[in-house]
Formats: structure tokens, C-alpha cells, sequence
């Protein structure tokens, strides 16, 4: 913490930035992350990108540095199936990197009165930031796990702050304290579910991450509601967890490419001029707003894509000369080649150039104006 004013040193510079308006000083001072850390805890070290075990009883010190520290912080693993003090295979709840935290509360915009629904209430932080920017009972948390509910309510309630946890897909936000005037998710989902739009009020505001299936890193998206249909922005990349009702069973490689010698018949092959790298960062999304309905892995500079809409798949070898194969009724990697060729033609837009709109006709990304639509993105 900064001793100068109580504000923690990895919210200095939005201060300074002017992103997060007067009075958030004091609601930062008031509940710190701390307190709504448990003892066990499992930050990112994002010198190794490891996750690394800090017990508090322990290791005191350390404890109070990593949760004062603007990095990720797991706070479960496995669905709550996992034991013992090292990590597990997948993280099921967190406490999200504070600075991005104070970046999508800014976006959201929140103000004394402000009815709130805050999806994916975790370790209930940011419930209680909203709690008490907004004022005691204008804010729902939902939260899936009635394990990690019941602790939020505890830590809350300790903190001396008063809002509301309920247990439940916040994909079905809460209707009983509707209408809001803002809604956040703090998890990846792939569509905007419709129950966030009918429970917020005309003009209200929505933010939360939105991704593709073709990679985790997505981006925090800027909805503002109005006439029952939701429209706005891209504003920056974000990875978060994907939600849970929304996880799918990865495709089975040999579903797509039977064990046996040589390419399935019909297999095409070609090279490519794109490289690895070109997978990753703002193509990335833009493969997954394009090219709709595919998931890829790379192992050992090896691609390959699987897509979800029948048995179309494609290999890409970097390593040797960038050769590819494909197969199935889609051409994958032809697609993905058109993509890049139409991203460049648009002068390679970042996130800031696209948006998303969403309503009783579906949702669909897009470029520059909501009547210019990039591709059915949405569709999982």
C-alpha cells in the first residue's frame, strides 16, 4: 500500500491516469483484497508464468505481499476437487489481477444508487467494491459454486459490508433485483446471455469478457442497452476463466484423423506463408470472430485446428518449410489464410475497431459499425 494515501501502488497510476473518479480512494482503503483472500493461496508468478503455493500460516510476509500484489491469485482448483497444498490441473476460481479489476470498474461506470449484478462473485472483492461504491444493498453477486458463496457471505460480512451473494448460473443473472443499471462478469463467456440484457434497465450498461472458441484471451467488451438489445465495444484484451456452462469435452484427434499410415483420403496440401507467431494476440481474435466454430492446439511447433461444426480439420507444420494439411468439407486453413488477408486489407484493426451486438435476433461481431457484421461469431 502506498502510505501516502492508503491507495495500493498498482492503483496509483489509474489515479493519476484520471480512470477511476473521486470516492474510489476511499472504497479501495475500505476493503482491501486481502480480506478476501484464504489462507492458502496460489498466485502467478508472472516471472515463470508457474503458479506458485503461499501458505499464510507459513509464510505471514509473503502471504501479504502477494495478496497486495497486482497479480492473478487462484483460489481453487479442479472444481473443489483438488487436495493439497500444490496447484492443480485446472483453475475453477480466482481472484483476478487488481489493476484489471479497477479497469472494467471503471468502464462500468458505477455511481451511489447504482442497482448492480455482479456475475461470477468468487471470493466477493469486487462485490464488495461495488457494495460499497454503489451503497448497502444495490448489489447481487452470483456466484456457481455454493462453496465459494458461502465464504464470499462470510469475508463480506466480516468486512462489514452488506450485499447480496446468491448461488446460480449467472448466465440467468438474478431476476428478483432487476432492473440494473449495471452488469459485470468477471469470467470469459462465448455469448452474452439474454437475461443480462431484459434485466437491465434502458441505458444501462454491461462489461464483461467475451470470447471466441478459438483461443481463451478474449476481450473486455462495452454494452450499452436499449430497447431490449445490447451494442458496444471492444475495449482491451483480457483472459479470464471461461465459464462453466459453457466448457466443452476437447474433440478427439483421431475423430478427425483415424490412426493409420499416410493423410485420410481427400486430404489436401499446400504451404503457408504465415508463421507460429501469427496465431497468437490480435489475429487470434480475429481468427475466432472469421473463422467461427474452431478450436486449435499447437504442440512442438505443430498446429492443428479441429472444427466444432462436423469432422473438418487441418495440420500446419512451421517448422518444416510451413507445409499444411487439410481435410474435411471445410478448408480450415484456407479460411484461416482469407482471414489474415481480409484483417490486413482492413489495415489490421485492434480491438478498439470491433464491437459486438446482441439482441432477440442473435449477437454478431463487428467492424467499425454494428452494420458492418465481421461473421455469426457468437455461435458456439
Amino acid at each position: 500500500m502506498s502510505p501516502a494515501n492508503g491507495v495500493p501502488e498498482w492503483a496509483a497510476p489509474l489515479f493519476r491516469r484520471g480512470r477511476l473518479p473521486t470516492g474510489w480512494e476511499q472504497v479501495l482503503g475500505a476493503v482491501p483484497r486481502h480480506l478476501f483472500l484464504p489462507d492458502l493461496i496460489w498466485p502467478l508468478d508472472a516471472g515463470n508464468g508457474l503458479y506458485l503455493t503461499v501458505d499464510r500460516a507459513q509464510d505471514p510476509a509473503g502471504w501479504t505481499a502477494w495478496a497486495d500484489a497486482d497479480v492473478p491469485i487462484v483460489t481453487q482448483w479442479d472444481d473443489c476437487g483438488h487436495t493439497g497444498p500444490e496447484p492443480g490441473s485446472l483453475p475453477t476460481s480466482s481472484a483476478s489481477e487488481p489493476s484489471l479489476v479497477m479497469e472494467m470498474l471503471a468502464d462500468l461506470d458505477v455511481h451511489p444508487g447504482h442497482r448492480v449484478l455482479d456475475v461470477g462473485a468468487g471470493t466477493g472483492w469486487t462485490t464488495a467494491l461495488l457494495a460499497v461504491r454503489a451503497g448497502a444493498g444495490t448489489v447481487v453477486g452470483v456466484e456457481w459454486d455454493a462453496e465459494v458463496a458461502a465464504a464470499a457471505r462470510g469475508r463480506l460480512a466480516a468486512a462489514n459490508v452488506h450485499a447480496r451473494i446468491v448461488v446460480g448460473d449467472g448466465g440467468d443473472g438474478f431476476a428478483a433485483g432487476s432492473p440494473y443499471d449495471r452488469v459485470q462478469c468477471t469470467y470469459g463467456v462465448l455469448r452474452i446471455p439474454p437475461a443480462w440484457v431484459t434485466q437491465t434497465r434502458p441505458g444501462g450498461v454491461i462489461v464483461a469478457p467475451w470470447r471466441t472458441r478459438f483461443t481463451h484471451q478474449g476481450a473486455v467488451v462495452e454494452l450499452v442497452v436499449e430497447d431490449g438489445a445490447a451494442s458496444g465495444r471492444f475495449i482491451r484484451p483480457a483472459e479470464f476463466m471461461q465459464s462453466r456452462a459453457e466448457r466443452q469435452v476437447w474433440p478427439s484427434h483421431t475423430d478427425y484423423v483415424p490412426h493409420g499410415d499416410g493423410w485420410p483420403e481427400g486430404t489436401a496440401e499446400s504451404s503457408t506463408e504465415l508463421r507460429l507467431r501469427d496465431l497468437t494476440g490480435m489475429f487470434a481474435f480475429v481468427i475466432g470472430l472469421t473463422v467461427p466454430g474452431v478450436v486449435h492446439t499447437v504442440e512442438n511447433d505443430t498446429a492443428w485446428l479441429y472444427s466444432l461444426r462436423g469432422r473438418s480439420w487441418a495440420a500446419v507444420f512451421f517448422e518444416d518449410a510451413e507445409v499444411y494439411h487439410q481435410g474435411g468439407d471445410r478448408r480450415l486453413w484456407d479460411e484461416v489464410q482469407a482471414a489474415h488477408e481480409w484483417w490486413h486489407q482492413q489495415g489490421r484493426p485492434d480491438h478498439a475497431r470491433f464491437g459486438l451486438s446482441t439482441g432477440p435476433g442473435g449477437e454478431a461481431a463487428w467492424l467499425d459499425d454494428p452494420g458492418q457484421p465481421v461473421a455469426e461469431a457468437s455461435t458456439p
